[in-house]
């Protein structure tokens, strides 16, 4: 008779949801409470400054929403876009290739620059689109930041150079679902005006928290900047207004996500007294050691050249006639490990190595391991032991705090 229960934890290697600390889970288990009390001001407020860490902003404000990363680029467009406005948005990947559907969904016209899926955006050719534009009839460059379908990262600091260059006003908006809180990212100094994150992500916290930056410049245009305010895409439950009238006071215009934004305190003290610059070093190590355990392995990262490299994200492409999906259910049947799967344009050609959040070197050679043992059951002929090998020889020499 197969076994019921399966020993030990599964083994989550997705690039999202992660692993949530332990202390966070502890923080989120609180009883219901009042939400409108004269206490919960004090739960609430801090969390709208305290969060700017992470963004690197002290000018931004933050905007905290029960959602998923959807439902934030939806909110960062409905608040500051009217139907029919053109938009700039660079596609590579799934995500970034979802971002334009919604876009056009809600009645803008996208300006589609289609890169190959293994690169990322092209600042060059977002510059030559601005320059071109001499009405300014653009109204929002949109940028994934990190491209979880392909492991690749895309130069948003070179992008706002480039709208400099071009002279133009157009907003940048950029979606940092799978970078903010594990890369470096500088809303301030690259005047980023609307900052999408996820709570699931580099927070390590449990989805349904979405959380978004937005720059002065954004704010005035939601007020009736261009096109005025009457004739914005629709939106209620993702207004700023009201929510930025509640927040004023620590309150929310309607119930929040409570255990969430207990955690979410939690999460932001967890980074915080790891310190942010630390966070990126420890994102960078590991994210190396993953290479260094694919090149050993004899594969490809997805992505196509060492600049896109992502760090919080490894696709791997498997050998020509090996179906990746199959090497994804093995991990989780015989050695319990969740791999990210190929999705859209590389479905069944590549998977993830999800090593962003809560992690460290031993954390992240277990995945090694799993998907090393899980490719030779499959039938990819790679060295036992030779990923794990080149991981852990890199990691000893590396290690993930700076002194």
């Amino acid at each position: 008779m197969a076994a019921s229960r399966r020993p030990g934890r599964n083994h989550l290697f997705i690039p999202g949801p992660t692993t949530i600390p332990d202390r966070v889970i502890r923080a989120m288990s609180v009883q219901s409470e009042d939400h409108r009390s004269p206490s919960f001001p004090e739960l609430a407020k801090p969390l709208f400054q305290d969060a700017k860490m992470v963004y690197g902003t002290t000018e931004g404000t933050i905007l905290l929403y029960p959602s998923s990363g959807t439902g934030i680029w939806e909110s960062a467009l409905t608040n500051t876009l009217c139907r029919g406005d053109k938009v700039i948005a660079a596609r590579f990947g799934q995500f970034s290739h979802l971002w334009v559907d919604m876009a056009q969904r809600l009645g803008l016209d996208v300006i589609v620059q289609d890169e190959e899926w293994g690169t990322g955006a092209d600042p060059e050719k977002i510059g030559e689109a601005l320059r071109a534009d001499k009405d300014h009839a653009i109204k929002a460059v949109m940028i994934v930041h990190n491209e979880t379908a392909t492991g690749v990262t895309s130069d948003v600091g070179a992008v706002r150079k480039a709208m400099d260059a071009a002279g133009h006003p157009a907003l940048l908006f950029v979606d940092g679902i799978s970078s903010i809180g594990s890369l470096p990212f500088k809303m301030d100094e690259w005047k980023v005006d609307c900052a999408v994150a996820g709570s699931q992500k580099g927070f390590m916290l449990p989805a349904g928290l979405g959380l978004l930056c937005v720059s002065q410049k954004a704010l005035k245009v939601a007020e009736g900047g261009q096109g005025g305010a009457n004739d914005r895409l629709g939106h209620v439950y993702f207004a700023w207004s009201d929510q930025l009238n509640a927040n004023k006071g620590g309150y929310f215009p309607y119930t929040p996500a409570l255990p969430l934004l207990y955690g979410l305190r939690e999460a932001l003290a967890v980074m915080k007294e790891e310190g942010m610059e630390n966070i990126y070093h420890r994102h960078h190590v590991l994210a190396e050691a993953t290479r260094q355990a694919v090149a050993a392995w004899g594969l490809k990262t997805c992505a196509k050249e060492p600049k896109w490299n992502s760090d919080t994200v490894t696709a791997i492409v498997v050998p020509e006639g090996t179906d990746a999906a199959k090497v994804i259910s093995h991990a989780y049947d015989r050695y319990n490990l969740s791999l990210g799967a190929g999705l859209s344009k590389v479905a069944g050609k590549v998977f993830r190595i999800g090593h962003l959040g809560d992690l460290n070197e031993l954390s992240l050679l277990g995945a090694i391991a799993g998907a090393e043992m899980a490719m030779i059951d499959c039938g990819v002929k790679v060295t036992p032991g030779s990923g794990v090998a080149a991981a852990s020889s890199y990691l000893r020499e590396n290690p993930l705090h700076k002194a």
